[in-house]
């Protein structure tokens, strides 16, 4: 637990330090939190050092000296997120809630190769966690030669916004990858979408 800690503090402490201005900021900092404390349950330390957290945005935003936040009349434009939240109008990032319970493996890479996203199926595949990726390097788990020979070009041309759609063999099974660009509402590219279908057994 002490190493993933260190390994996701930066990014707990860097999410936590953005203060919220409108309520679906404050939503997304605390639907992190309880995620994070959903991943770790069972880990009695782990809760009681996020539930505080979690306390903390509360009375920072709906303490006695929290903003005055309203409830948006039915006229209202709510304005967007900032930038680097990944574009969910553009066809390219499903919702959560498909991504969760899709049978493919999906995962999000971002342009330095590390794990951002990975859904249940692509986490049973390599025996982790959701929060045990989140920065991760694709190589720990393919190896450094596949990463070279098959997998690093095509990740760098969709980071520069071509999309690859090939099949390839491995432990005997044929599988579909897919890689399209992840934009951010300013339409940067922040990273690759892949998503695995396997297409069954190989030919003997």
């Amino acid at each position: 637990m002490e190493a993933l800690d260190r390994d996701i503090q930066p990014l707990v402490e860097a999410i936590l330090a953005c203060r919220a201005s409108s309520l679906i900021e404050v939503y997304m900092q605390l639907q992190f939190v309880s995620y994070l404390i959903g991943q770790d349950a069972d880990d009695g330390a782990f809760v009681t050092q996020y539930a505080a957290v979690l306390s903390y945005l509360l009375d920072r935003y709906f303490g006695a000296h929290a903003p005055d936040w309203r409830v948006p009349l039915p006229d209202m434009k709510l304005r967007p997120p900032p930038a680097y939240v990944p574009d969910t109008d553009n066809g390219q990032f499903l919702n959560a809630a498909i991504l969760q319970t899709l049978p493919d493996r999906v995962a999000v890479l971002t342009k330095d190769y590390r794990y951002l996203y990975s859904n249940p199926a692509n986490c049973a595949h390599l025996g982790k966690n959701a929060m045990q990726l989140i920065g991760r390097h694709i190589v720990e788990f393919i190896g450094e030669e596949r990463f070279a020979d098959e997998v690093k070009e095509k990740l760098d041309a969709c980071f520069d916004g071509v999309p690859a759609d090939y099949t390839y063999a491995r432990d005997e099974r044929h599988n579909r990858c897919r890689m399209v660009p992840l934009h951010d509402a300013a339409k940067k590219v922040i990273g690759a979408l892949i998503t695995i279908q396997n297409l069954g057994a190989a030919d003997a």
